[in-house]
């Protein structure tokens, strides 16, 4: 029984980190190095696990890869957003006040239905921003529809889906440090 549980969870992340569209993750590269090249930078955002998820590739990408990349965990900036404009604003509010022309934000959400990540969407769609999400459950999720890309995975577990956000986002960062000067790119 035990090992036949560990088997199939298993396959179910294999399932779900060889699901990716590969030109999506092409896409999103292209994207990112592009955005570096004009000096801009990248703005995660997420909630619970996808909150540690964004602190993650914020410190790879900037470290690891050389781009500015930003994320917004600090709790007294999202509870004075939070208390001053609603929680469902916070993320709306952080883009006005950090986000610049040409800048990437980055919206993680495993049901993509968190409303703080919508509004958030909706607000740097109307800034021009490039927009990619990530979002796993439910194939019609309102996020999935909001981005520049999308990122989708078939799953309603948590953790499935966490995870597979993390490998797919890792492999861009490790892509773009793989290929960098390089022609593929």
């Amino acid at each position: 029984m035990t090992q036949a549980y560990f088997k199939r969870y298993f396959s179910s992340i294999n399932s779900s980190l060889n699901s990716i569209e590969l030109d999506k993750l092409i896409e999103i590269s292209l994207l990112i190095k592009k955005t570096n090249i004009l000096n801009k930078k990248i703005l995660f955002f997420g909630n619970g696990g996808s909150a540690s998820i964004a602190d993650h590739l914020t410190v790879d990408f900037i470290n690891a890869v050389g781009i500015r990349a930003v994320n917004f965990n600090n709790s007294s900036i999202i509870t004075c957003f939070s208390n001053d404009y609603g929680y469902k604003n916070w993320v709306s509010k952080a883009l006005e006040y950090y986000a610049d022309d040409g800048d990437i934000v980055v919206l993680i959400s495993s049901s993509g239905q968190s409303k703080n990540m919508l509004v958030g969407a909706k607000k740097a769609k109307l800034m021009n921003l490039s927009v990619i999400t990530l979002s796993g459950f439910s194939f019609d999720n309102p996020l999935r529809k909001m981005g520049d890309i999308n990122l989708w995975v078939d799953s309603n577990a948590y953790n499935i889906v966490e995870m597979t956000h993390h490998v797919w986002l890792l492999s861009v960062a490790d892509y773009i440090i793989k290929t960098n000067d390089k022609e593929d790119l």
